[in-house]
């Protein structure tokens, strides 16, 4: 008899830990964003950052396995 994960609670889960994780990279960003809008300096590339960081926990709805799961990081945005 094998051990059975329940998928949902799984992917819920990883979305915490993933949201766990990105939590100081959205205030590095903010500290970036904030200082681009003072100096009048275009701030899309740190909107698309913080984008790419909230969908980060979407891509772990995708998945239909543990493995694929576990697979999901947060992408490099330079902070």
């Amino acid at each position: 008899m094998g051990i059975n994960v329940d998928i949902s609670k799984a992917k819920n889960i990883h979305k915490n830990e993933l949201r766990i994780k990105r939590r100081e990279k959205f205030e590095a960003l903010d500290v970036l964003y904030m200082k681009a809008l003072e100096a009048n300096e275009d701030t899309t590339s740190i909107k698309n950052k913080k984008q790419q960081l909230r969908d980060a926990t979407k891509a772990v709805d995708d998945k239909d396995t543990l493995e694929e799961i576990k697979a999901v990081e947060l992408p490099d945005v330079g902070v």
